[in-house]
């Protein structure tokens, strides 16, 4: 059985950090990509960031290009969002995803398992 659990959600003030962790496990693949997306309040769910199976390739959504940061760990199980200069409209529940796709292409809603939401709320 597959899970990927996300934790790291919480509260910060405008202009903070927040890192993101998510880990995934029971794939049966070991090259899969993996994402987070987005969901606030009264909006459909949008895509973040993506990283490929190798952790050499990433795509971001232009709302957080240059203050978020997403990377494997060195457990290529787990990945890492770091995120920077956070404004209210970041505010959301944050979902990771999992790709059997080893290379999905930016703004890839193809995923194949979701996690759990972690909420951010950023105060102004």
């Amino acid at each position: 059985q597959v899970h990927v659990v996300a934790t790291g959600g919480g509260l910060v003030q405008a202009g903070g950090s927040l890192r993101l962790s998510c880990a995934a496990s029971g794939l049966t693949s070991s090259t899969y990509a993996m994402g987070w997306f987005r969901q606030a309040p009264g909006k459909e769910r949008e895509f973040v960031v993506v990283i490929n199976w190798s952790g050499d390739r990433t795509y971001y959504a232009d709302s957080v290009k240059g203050r978020f940061t997403m990377a494997r760990g060195n457990a290529k199980n787990t990945v890492y969002l770091q995120m920077n200069s956070l404004k209210p409209e970041d505010t959301a529940v944050y979902y990771c995803a999992a790709y059997l796709d080893p290379e999905p292409g930016p703004g890839d809603y193809g995923v194949d398992y979701w996690g759990e939401g972690t909420l951010v709320t950023v105060s102004s």
